[in-house]
């Protein structure tokens, strides 16, 4: 089957391809991005190949001054009440505000398309397969959270990476004073009732901090504990198929359904531990649930960390990449993953 061409129309140039990097780098859509800066080169590529989806700038669509044959074409507002003007009233035109982030545009873009038939996924044919990362830790306040957001930002210098994090009180918006319009509630949702949909979904819903891409944690909800190992799973594999993630890093705790399921498929698993005896009782215990319960490949994939006493630790989650705790999971990086990958 061929596939749907998707066209960002520009007079600017740097705008044009500024959108066009974003939709390459974070955008999963299912088609091929053609760019143009002149209107007369889309003109003329049009009449030879039909264009599903047009994102065109007002100033172009002016000077192009011509009714478009693309069922699906999304302008770039330059000014208010665009459509009032004479010219431009097409009713089959979305409007779009132009001077917003890339990741408003193509939320806008996403969510109408959402209504459209006959869209499918991108062919994951040559895609990387996604390695899982687990972090899961028996002991409590050791730095969990902070090794694994670290590590993850660290990867996203030279991978793309996913974080999630499964924790029932995670205080990510309070800790980064944001409120997410969407989390990892609005994934299962769509996993659930538009799974067909969910790689046109997930652009709007993933945040990013310090290049690390991640689905902000759901709020304390009884839907979140009634995920079973199987249905994890199976998420994780609509995400990979869906995305071109290289790493996806699970940040796991007790009491969630499948904590074992998800251990079993990472391909490397950290637990930290401590040297007081709580928390060596609480080791030794989570390894005979090990032994008992015949998880043997959990135990060989997994790496102890015991780390040394930090001074300072980063407060902000745009600094997790610079202090004692980077440079420990640095060293982490370099012999533990890339290392044996190497071999």
């Amino acid at each position: 089957m061929k596939q749907k061409i998707f066209a960002i129309c520009d007079l600017e140039e740097a705008y044009a391809f500024r959108m066009a990097e974003y939709i390459m780098e974070k955008v999963s859509f299912p088609y091929t991005l053609h760019i143009f800066t002149r209107t007369e080169e889309l003109r003329l590529f049009s009449e030879g190949n039909e264009i599903f989806i047009l994102l065109i700038s007002e100033s172009a669509i002016q000077e192009l001054n011509m009714k478009l044959n693309i069922p699906n074409v999304f302008v770039l507002q330059e000014q208010e009440n665009m459509q009032e003007r004479e010219g431009l009233g097409n009713p089959g035109y979305q409007c779009i505000s132009k001077f917003q982030r890339p990741e408003q545009i193509i939320r806008k873009v996403a969510e109408f398309m959402i209504g459209v038939d006959g869209w499918e996924e991108k062919s994951s044919e040559s895609r990387r397969q996604m390695k899982l990362i687990g972090v899961y830790s028996p002991v409590r306040r050791c730095l969990q959270t902070s090794f694994a957001l670290t590590m993850g930002q660290l990867l996203a210098r030279e991978h793309k990476v996913l974080y999630l994090n499964f924790e029932w009180y995670s205080g990510f918006s309070q800790m980064m004073h944001k409120e997410f319009p969407a989390d990892m509630l609005d994934v299962l949702y769509y996993f659930k009732c538009a799974r067909e949909k969910l790689s046109l979904r997930l652009p709007s819903i993933v945040q990013n901090i310090n290049g690390l891409d991640f689905i902000p944690p759901g709020q304390a909800s009884l839907d979140m504990q009634g995920i079973s190992g199987e249905k994890w799973l199976e998420l994780l594999e609509t995400l990979e198929r869906i995305s071109d993630y290289e790493y996806l890093i699970l940040d796991l705790t007790d009491g969630m359904n499948g904590l074992l399921e998800l251990l079993s498929q990472c391909y490397k698993i950290y637990t930290i531990t401590k040297d007081d005896g709580f928390a060596m009782a609480k080791i030794s215990q989570y390894e005979k649930l090990l032994q008992v319960n015949e998880m043997y490949e959990i135990a060989e994939k997994t790496v102890k960390c015991r780390f040394p006493f930090f001074e300072k630790l980063p407060r902000d989650f745009n600094l997790m990449t610079h202090g004692e705790l980077a440079g420990y999971v640095k060293a982490i990086i370099r012999e533990d993953l890339y290392e044996e990958q190497a071999g």
